[in-house]
């Protein structure tokens, strides 16, 4: 994939649907700019393949393939998706263990009622009945073995992007680009 000494950073960005990860995704690529490959699960399930989340769906090497040819061209990665543990777990766990790189992991965590209430703002809203919203809503489906963050709904959006950038180390490329090498972009 990357170089041992691989300075490219992998941020993995999962949650229910409405829980804020492509806000925090699309926020993330506003603050860094060029330089960041962005992997958006819908995309490449139901927009490139057309494909339902089930168990060994085409998507799941598709993404893999994605994120490992974007870090292998020297672009720092965020994969964001619902990305459930069943059917995800073993490519995510995967792509944890090959990457050399920094690596971070985040789970928004929000409960049913918040996702119904977000959901409620969306395009798609009239799409998706809260029938479909309960049976894709995993509680708390994080992975094993502690290795993601778990961010509450209470968390503001702007304050779980300036969290991210700060604990992959992204920040610093943010801060040289703008030039504000003493100054904080975030509170």
């Amino acid at each position: 994939m990357t170089t041992p000494s691989s300075p490219t950073r992998l941020i993995v960005l999962r949650g229910n649907s409405a829980s804020g990860k492509s806000s925090v995704a699309t926020g993330l690529r506003e603050r860094y700019g060029r330089g960041l490959a962005l992997v958006r699960q819908d995309t490449l399930r139901r927009e490139v393949l057309r494909e339902r989340d089930v168990p060994g769906g085409a998507n799941i090497g598709l993404i893999d393939l994605t994120v490992r040819h974007a870090l292998a061209h020297g672009f720092h990665t965020v994969l964001e998706g619902i990305l459930c543990t069943a059917h995800y777990g073993e490519m995510l766990a995967g792509l944890l263990a090959d990457h050399p790189g920094r690596t971070h992991c985040y789970y928004l965590d929000v409960s049913f009622e918040e996702t119904l209430a977000r959901h409620a703002t969306k395009p798609i809203a009239d799409e998706v009945s809260e029938h479909q919203l309960r049976e894709w809503y995993r509680p708390l489906d994080v992975l094993p073995g502690g290795v993601e963050t778990v961010v509450p709904a209470t968390s503001p959006l702007e304050g779980t992007i300036g969290r991210v950038l700060r604990e992959s180390g992204l920040c610093e490329g943010v801060r040289a680009e703008a030039g504000l090498t003493g100054r904080t972009l975030w509170s």
